[in-house]
């Protein structure tokens, strides 16, 4: 079992409001169709960012900090419309390459408390990877119990499944190599991060706006993502160079890889 996701920052221009990288989503697309079609029986979960679609949205009406006024819930619509648009984009391309893929959107199910995932709908997702087709999920938006909206990432739902679907890989494919050790200048890549040495590295947030909290936040969900998922692999790379994304899923290594604090000792190959 392999999640994938794709980040916001890998398939929009996170700098420019509501800019897709179209190229770059339909040259996914191939990659993981040939994948797919030249593994018998990979179970494999999409996901993919909201990037400069929701993004930009939410940190205009603060929808991850809630919502109660009617200006505010007019805001989590239109945030809402705004992650569906590329979703949509997303999801076209991948069946239009011959993926089967169907589209459980976290708003549909999903309930919040305090910005954590309190329940979300999986039958369905299991349902559809029991009939061989590839389930997708997304950033969206969410109700939360306590202050009325949310914003839940796609780590945080592959964070939900996790314990229940136990993947062995986690492939998350954004623009950057890797965890740098040196951001902003970007010159050395971590190569291998556990909960025993994550201390020892300053690692910062993104640069475009990002409500889910950028590389930091990713690193510490990827370290969660371990403890509940014994044996658990996560990877932290570029799909910007063409190949990568279908070796990643080949099991190829790449990136900075993250593994719970018992792997610590082991080579991250």
């Amino acid at each position: 079992m392999i999640f994938l996701k794709l980040g916001g920052s890998l398939i929009t221009d996170k700098k420019q409001p509501q800019t897709p990288r179209l190229d770059v989503i339909h040259r996914i697309a191939s990659e993981i169709a040939e994948a797919f079609q030249s593994t018998p029986n990979m179970r494999l979960l999409l996901g993919h960012g909201s990037g400069s679609f929701g993004h930009f949205v939410a940190d205009k009406f603060g929808t991850q900090l809630g919502a109660s006024s009617q200006e505010e819930w007019h805001g989590f619509a239109q945030v809402w419309a705004a992650a569906n648009q590329l979703n949509r984009m997303v999801v076209d391309s991948l069946l239009n390459i011959g993926l089967p893929v169907v589209s459980f959107p976290p708003s549909a199910s999903a309930i919040s408390r305090n910005n954590a995932i309190e329940k979300l709908a999986i039958e369905p997702i299991r349902y559809t990877l029991d009939a061989g087709l590839i389930p997708i999920v997304q950033g969206d938006v969410a109700f939360d119990i306590k202050q009325g909206s949310t914003i839940i990432s796609t780590e945080q739902v592959f964070e939900y499944l996790a314990p229940t679907l136990k993947p062995h890989l986690v492939l998350l494919a954004g623009i950057e190599a890797g965890v740098y050790q040196d951001y902003p200048t970007c010159e050395k890549i971590i190569d291998h991060i556990t909960e025993a040495n994550s201390q020892d590295f300053s690692i910062e947030a993104s640069a475009a706006p990002d409500v889910t909290g950028g590389m930091a936040t990713k690193v510490q969900q990827a370290l969660s993502l371990c403890r509940l998922v014994e044996d658990l692999e996560v990877r932290i790379f570029s799909g910007e160079r063409m190949g990568t994304i279908r070796q990643a899923l080949h099991g190829t290594a790449v990136g900075t890889l993250l593994t719970s604090i018992s792997k610590s000792t082991e080579s991250p190959s």
